[in-house]
């Protein structure tokens, strides 16, 4: 079946926006040497209320020579037809890009829209680079690029990153290089430039930084796999115990529970993890223990699509039993009302 779109020019627009930065991404991906003659991505679509309310359609790495992990999804979902929402559409694109090799840094973007029934929108815009093995010169190339896109937003940006994606309980960021702007809302024409200008330039600047490491890079050495495995073990605890966003995807629906989780890698050490607990807040310590519990045993733990569909199901149990802890979750300077927005009023817990 094929999803119902929003008929708003602005949702078309963004949505317009969104599908062109997947395909430059992935197109970028399938430039990295060897090159194959097929895409090293394969499609996934999925449906909202059985197509509805939109859906969206992922494109995942078939090729484990090159990723460790990478998904890049686009949706639209809208309510145009259902009186009990204020929100007219969200359209979005959500990336993330594990490469194998860890000298490789890691990428997460995302990029959407999201306009209310009266016509009134904003952008969410959010780049960060996460490398397991800290290059300086990476980290200033990639700021470099954002500052070249954002201009005099690029402060403000930087500052709100750096507070969205650090972890308390570890003290640390989960990246070198954070941006995120929330509820974007000057001039329309005007701020979808800047997203698309944005996603543009942060996708060129990370083809460029893969391709310069993988094209000289030696076969990575033990020591050099630990340290991706701790990193991605991390990576994995941020955002399952604290992203803001993959949450309130969870909690919005589970039609879509494998590609929200598309960010997570494929193997963590649930030891270290473990040994992660009692620097948690009383809550999040519950929330680990049963994430935990359902990952494999031994050196290191599969994160495949069955454990993914365990994981949200475990975190909408969570959330439900404790609404409350999603104020541990973090967040910029403005809170966005994401699963209000999803849900309506009616459907939301007291």
């Amino acid at each position: 079946m094929t999803p119902i779109l929003s008929k708003s020019p602005k949702a078309q627009n963004a949505y317009e926006i969104v599908k062109n930065l997947q395909h430059a991404l992935v197109s970028a991906m399938d430039r990295i040497p060897p090159t194959r003659q097929n895409s090293r991505f394969i499609p996934v679509t999925w449906l909202r209320a059985q197509g509805r309310f939109g859906g969206g359609m992922r494109l995942m790495s078939e090729d484990r020579t090159v990723f460790n992990r990478a998904s890049v999804n686009i949706s639209q979902v809208q309510y145009e037809d259902d009186p009990s929402k204020k929100l007219g559409s969200a359209s979005a694109i959500s990336a993330i890009i594990h490469p194998l090799h860890p000298q490789a840094p890691s990428i997460h973007m995302h990029v959407s829209w999201t306009e209310m029934k009266d016509g009134q929108g904003y952008w969410r815009l959010m780049a960060d680079l996460n490398p397991s093995i800290v290059r300086s010169e990476h980290a200033q190339i990639f700021r470099t690029t954002l500052q070249e896109a954002a201009g005099d937003l690029f402060e403000e940006a930087s500052t709100q990153g750096d507070q969205y994606f650090y972890i308390p309980a570890l003290g640390r960021h989960r990246g070198v290089t954070h941006f995120y702007l929330e509820q974007i809302s000057r001039d329309t024409q005007q701020d979808a430039l800047l997203a698309q200008n944005l996603g543009t330039k942060v996708i060129h600047c990370y083809a460029d930084l893969i391709h310069g490491v993988l094209q000289h890079a030696a076969p990575p050495t033990a020591a050099e796999k630990k340290t991706q495995l701790e990193y991605h073990s991390l990576y994995f605890l941020q955002v399952l115990t604290l992203d803001r966003g993959t949450t309130s995807g969870l909690l919005v629906h589970d039609e879509n529970d494998v590609g929200i989780l598309g960010s997570l890698p494929s193997h963590v050490d649930k030891a270290l993890l473990t040994s992660w607990i009692p620097r948690h807040h009383l809550l999040q310590q519950k929330l680990l223990k049963g994430i935990l519990a359902l990952l494999p045993d031994g050196p290191t733990s599969l994160v495949d699509d069955g454990i993914k569909t365990q994981l949200a199901s475990w975190m909408r149990q969570f959330y439900s039993n404790h609404p409350e802890a999603q104020d541990l979750l973090a967040r910029g300077n403005i809170l966005p009302p994401t699963v209000a927005n999803h849900l309506g009023a009616s459907q939301l817990s007291p």
